[in-house]
């Protein structure tokens, strides 16, 4: 089947363009741009609305095994379809953790019932207990992506070095949590005069420098390609910065809620907005916003967490931390956009063509003999966010009854259409 997209409005982030235009589609990948129809072409007309890139979004919770209820690879799989995300990179954190061949081999399986390409992490450490590390190179032969403990910050330095150097000489990525566990241990907000009025137990913001530090430091000794999940506040930046202008092979991402809620979003204790880290200043929440135009930030993630109601429902010190992400990724970034921080291009090189690369995936990108993975969106219309009306199993939003723009049109993976609005 051929498709062939007219009068689109093309944002390319390899490019970094924005611009009319026309794509067509073969075999699952893109043929041809801003050329005519083939006859046996079926024929898209965009109305004018933006063709993007798939969304690859690195840092996913799904809830199998061990919390099925919470999220399901389907129910993943078509939150994600319906907010423009064409591939999901799953995290390990599950139940049990994704640390052996078998479990990684169990999850792909189930990862068939997705109508979105999903791609697994693998646990950094048996049981990411940051002890004794995984057999890497199995669970790489297996199709693991990537390897990381997600929150669980080891703090056996000589363990972790050992388990980098072995990535390292395997050429995997590692993916990093910066943050200082004696610090952060017990908090629920970042420190400071709101946290204090709050009565919120809270940590600095240097714990986060203070993880960050450690981890560059032991990439240094070890020379492994090593990925910050989240930066989140400006004392970390001249650190990154510093260890990129060094040459240490290191990105970093940060997540939407970051770069759109602040710590004042927490006022009325709603728990909805009790994240993995906490949320910032606003003054911390535009050092990122800048961080990431001006690419010291290479990754903008959803980190998407799931969690039900009864774990949700609990004074805001007990509540579990989180919030789904997957069909509010794109509309969130829209107030990036039309705020005037970034440029589609810009946010779209974030979202999906820089993951992408890191991963060493093809996707994110508009050139001829890509993967047709693709998402039509219109940024500019309205809508009120009903949580209810989310196709995630958990409905933990902080964008619940917000007023928000950007909807998906259309989702295509592989050429497929796997999303209709209204559909």
């Amino acid at each position: 089947m051929i498709l062939h997209f007219q009068n689109a409005r093309l944002i390319d982030p390899e490019a970094g363009t924005d611009a009319p235009g026309s794509l067509t589609v073969k075999g699952g990948l893109i043929l041809a741009r801003d050329g005519t129809a083939p006859k046996a072409a079926t024929v898209i007309d965009c109305g004018g609305k933006c063709l993007a890139p798939g969304i690859v979004d690195l840092g996913v919770k799904i809830g199998e095994p061990g919390e099925r209820h919470r999220e399901s690879f389907r129910s993943a799989g078509q939150a994600a379809a319906a907010g423009g995300v064409t591939t999901i990179i799953a995290r390990p954190d599950t139940a049990p953790a994704i640390d052996t061949p078998e479990t990684l081999e169990f999850v792909t399986r189930r990862a068939s019932e997705s109508p979105v390409r999903i791609r697994h992490m693998a646990a950094l450490t048996k049981g990411r207990m940051g002890a004794e590390m995984t057999e890497i190179g199995f669970l790489r032969d297996a199709g693991a992506i990537a390897f990381t403990d997600v929150f669980r910050v080891s703090t056996e330095a000589k363990a972790i070095t050992r388990a980098m150097a072995y990535a390292r000489s395997l050429g995997a990525l590692v993916v990093g949590h910066p943050q200082d566990p004696g610090l952060s241990q017990g908090a629920s907000a970042t420190s400071g005069k709101f946290a204090s009025l709050r009565g919120i137990p809270a940590v600095s913001p240097m714990a986060e420098r203070m993880g960050l530090e450690r981890d560059l430091a032991l990439v240094e000794m070890t020379g492994v390609a090593y990925h910050a999940d989240q930066i989140t506040t400006a004392r970390s930046l001249p650190a990154l910065a510093r260890a990129k202008a060094a040459g240490l092979d290191v990105t970093a991402g940060t997540s939407i809620h970051h770069l759109t809620l602040n710590e004042f979003d927490v006022g009325d204790y709603r728990t909805f907005f009790k994240l993995t880290p906490p949320l910032r200043s606003e003054s911390d929440r535009l050092a990122v916003v800048a961080a990431v135009a001006d690419g010291t930030i290479d990754i903008i993630s959803s980190m998407h967490t799931p969690a039900d109601e009864e774990s949700k429902r609990l004074p805001f010190e007990e509540a579990a931390p989180g919030a789904v992400a997957l069909e509010t990724f794109l509309p969130a970034a829209m107030r990036l956009f039309h705020a005037g921080h970034l440029g589609l291009p810009a946010l779209f090189r974030a979202m999906a063509l820089n993951p992408a690369n890191r991963l060493g995936l093809p996707q994110g990108r508009l050139r001829p003999g890509a993967p047709a993975d693709l998402v039509l969106f219109d940024p500019d219309a309205p809508f009120l966010m009903d949580r209810f009306r989310l196709r995630s199993k958990s409905k933990n939003t902080p964008f619940d009854g917000a007023r928000m723009e950007g909807k998906v049109i259309a989702t295509f993976v592989a050429g497929t259409q796997v999303f209709a609005l209204d559909a």
